[in-house]
């Protein structure tokens, strides 16, 4: 015989449905709102002095650069640093070619290492030592890397756009290691074993299925390579040099860039120097910018015609 619940059970029942998922304790909804309350002063902590900080780089440079428009970005550097004016031409030309080539030689070699390190060493000895210096490189001093630099290429060639690339390379090497490895450990491997299941073989897995998947984070850790790169003042005094007007020799001949403009400039008593101090800011945070929204759309056309 089948028990059959009391009026007062079944009323109980259709009061508090089986799918009910809301809080049953007042105490994990205040723990809840004040989680959530902490994450959102956090955000703003974090939020502010960014905002501050960009503000002053655009109010007192955006004044500097526009005002002269372009003689700012095309004129040569002024010798003498009292006179006020533009220009940063060469400072922007010769950012472009060590950031450039730092990219050009750390982000293939970083992405083949940590391609090694994931896909082919995996737990080996090799790769062991490997991954550690990786891990003790991202700590080095940006200037024990200038001096590196300085004492195995600039004694023996002298200043030039090559030497300081060599030492961007040398700083962003091992973020492009550690922030690739980490995207290609989240690719599923039903993916891999699907395209071995195609005939596929092992390169051809990495380079269609596995370094694809990874792109989108691949390219984020590039990019957080190249923000670091490309502020780098100290690398930069050991191997590129001083020179105000253009150089586009990469491999001879000293030249400049924005951090050495914006350090030789804002540490100057000369109001007009200070000027071209802030205005080399704003142009570094712009070619920063315009550098990653770059990325960000190759890498979504890229990701969208994948899919197709």
């Amino acid at each position: 015989m089948i028990p059959v619940d009391s009026p007062a059970q079944q009323a109980e029942q259709r009061a508090t449905p089986l799918d009910d998922f809301r809080p049953r304790s007042r105490a994990r909804a205040a723990k809840n709102a004040l989680a959530t309350a902490t994450f959102a002063a956090t955000v703003v902590v974090l939020a502010v002095p960014l905002a501050l900080v960009l503000w002053s780089v655009v109010e007192r440079g955006a004044h500097v650069a526009l005002e002269r428009f372009p003689a700012f970005f095309t004129h040569e550097i002024p010798i003498v640093s009292r006179r006020s004016g533009p220009g940063m031409g060469p400072a922007i030309l010769g950012t472009l070619l060590v950031t450039g080539g730092a990219t050009l030689i750390s982000v293939p070699l970083g992405i083949l290492g940590a391609v090694y390190l994931n896909e082919y060493g995996s737990a080996s000895r090799f790769a062991r030592l490997v991954r550690f210096m990786a891990m003790v490189m991202t700590g080095v001093p940006s200037i024990v890397m200038g001096l590196f630099v300085y004492m195995v290429w600039t004694i023996r060639f002298g200043f030039s756009a090559f030497g300081g690339a060599l030492a961007l390379a040398c700083l962003m090497l091992p973020v492009v290691i550690g922030s690739t490895e980490q995207m290609l450990k989240l690719v599923p491997e039903t993916l891999r074993e699907a395209a071995y299941a195609l005939g596929a073989t092992k390169s051809r897995v990495v380079v269609s299925v596995v370094l694809r998947a990874a792109l989108p984070g691949t390219v984020s850790g590039s990019l957080l390579a190249v923000a670091r790169a490309a502020g780098e003042t100290a690398p930069l005094l050991f191997a590129v040099g001083a020179s105000s007007s253009y150089n586009s020799d990469f491999l001879q001949g000293a030249n400049t860039a924005l951090p050495m403009q914006i350090f030789g400039n804002a540490t100057s008593v000369f109001v007009g120097a200070q000027d071209r101090a802030w205005g080399a800011a704003l142009t570094l945070v712009l070619l920063a910018f315009l550098v990653t929204l770059a990325a960000r759309l190759f890498t979504a056309r890229f990701a969208t015609s994948g899919s197709r």
